[in-house]
């Protein structure tokens, strides 16, 4: 990912508010796709305007950098969804209390598990996971290869 596109998607979401979750590059060479993951510090539930203005605030930037992107691109910007990645220290400490799917040489692969607690911070925050025999992990999230919410669909 060009460290330029995602300078400008965190500086315009920055001003409005939002926090950058996931900022994926697909598409092709010709025509890329940006898709592009977005919260709110407020802690409400990301809306539909939301991801319009926020598209209009990166795609004023993103057009009127033309050395950032050359081609023509395809922009998407939607809510994390309720699988969303756990990145950031914060996403650990918000949903303490819910399952994820994480992926660590601690946990011998991808597991699931219960977030118990998040330990310290900056480069030694440690997240305390709970596995589903009731065994407890503590895995450094520098570790950490792979977190996701969990979603289970209720019958």
């Amino acid at each position: 990912m060009n460290e330029a596109i995602e300078g400008i998607v965190v500086e315009r979401l920055d001003s409005l508010g939002y926090d950058l979750v996931e900022l994926k590059r697909g598409g092709t060479k010709s025509r890329p796709v940006f898709d592009v993951r977005i919260d709110r510090r407020d802690g409400e539930k990301v809306s539909v305007d939301d991801c319009a203005k926020a598209s209009r605030a990166i795609e004023e930037r993103l057009d009127a950098e033309d050395s950032v992107i050359a081609e023509r691109y395809v922009l998407e910007v939607s809510s994390p969804g309720a699988e969303r990645p756990l990145k950031r220290e914060q996403d650990w400490r918000r949903f303490v209390g819910r399952k994820a799917n994480v992926s660590a040489e601690a946990l011998h692969g991808r597991q699931e598990v219960e977030i118990v607690a998040l330990e310290g911070e900056g480069g030694d925050a440690v997240a305390v996971l709970r596995d589903g025999k009731g065994g407890e992990h503590r895995v450094p999230l520098a570790e950490v290869r792979e977190a996701r919410l969990a979603f289970h669909w209720k019958p």
